[in-house]
């Protein structure tokens, strides 16, 4: 468990959880969150030994709803660190897989947490959206992802219009993965984490570096014909023998992340 004041860290096995803190102001990030929430998805990145990071927050009204703007209004201040809002949607070269659990609201930079993680289960009831425009600003990072993950028409929809919309659009969107009962958040969220940890770590890494350095590249071909470390380091891991023996040998592979 962490000491944090407005992010709780909390660790079982192999799955680190990131829980946004702040409920009094619907979990919306200031200056010290994002820098506690930077500093959470450094030590995840850094450890071999975790392999999922879970993001979610406190109470059952909001995930997150982007940034503190009475603290903004009051200070001045809109400092985000140089991972970006919440310390991840700049963090281009996290190999790990990264889970949104959406109890609630993910508006404005909350949508940007849940565009920038790999996968997303939310609860009945949450509201999605990008009203930045509705108080004068815009959704920097979020609108080069929201472009690139739906039909650009509805994404200018609700860029243009700020309007919010339900957990079940977002479904359809293909924002995220399900949607369940506030009651089965907790178990959908650790079913997912589990069927991920029990692939191989480096292989986990590989696919993700190479869906999204493929992506960079342009066409198919240029994808196909790029130079990917982390696919690598698989191919030459004990891991990469371990795998085919498990299955030959019709047991549970006992994987090292070497």
């Amino acid at each position: 468990m962490s000491e944090n004041a407005f992010v709780r860290v909390t660790r079982d096995g192999p799955v680190l959880t990131l829980t946004i803190d702040r409920a009094e102001v619907r979990n919306a990030l200031n200056p010290e969150a994002h820098a506690e929430m930077a500093a959470a998805f450094d030590a995840f990145a850094a450890d071999d030994d975790l392999r999922v990071a879970v993001v979610t927050g406190a109470g059952d009204k909001a995930f997150c709803v982007g940034s503190d703007l009475k603290y903004r209004a009051a200070t001045g201040l809109d400092i985000k660190p140089a991972t970006g809002f919440a310390g991840i949607t700049e963090r281009f070269d996290l190999d790990k897989p990264v889970i949104a659990a959406v109890n609630g609201d993910a508006i404005g930079g909350g949508l940007e947490i849940v565009l920038a993680s790999d996968l997303a289960v939310a609860v009945e009831g949450a509201r999605f959206g990008l009203p930045e425009p509705k108080v004068g600003l815009a959704a920097a990072g979020g609108l080069h992802r929201i472009v690139r993950q739906i039909p650009a028409k509805w994404a200018n929809e609700i860029v243009f219009t700020g309007r919010l919309f339900d957990a079940r659009r977002a479904a359809e969107l293909g924002l995220v993965n399900r949607v369940v009962a506030r009651e089965d958040l907790a178990g959908a969220v650790a079913e997912l984490a589990a069927a991920i940890v029990a692939n191989a770590p480096l292989s986990l890494r590989a696919s993700k570096a190479m869906m999204r350095d493929g992506l960079a590249a342009g066409g198919v071909a240029e994808a196909f014909a790029g130079s990917y470390p982390a696919y690598e380091a698989m191919l030459a891991s004990e891991d990469a023998v371990e795998g085919p023996r498990a299955f030959a040998e019709k047991r549970i592979p006992a994987w090292k992340g070497r």
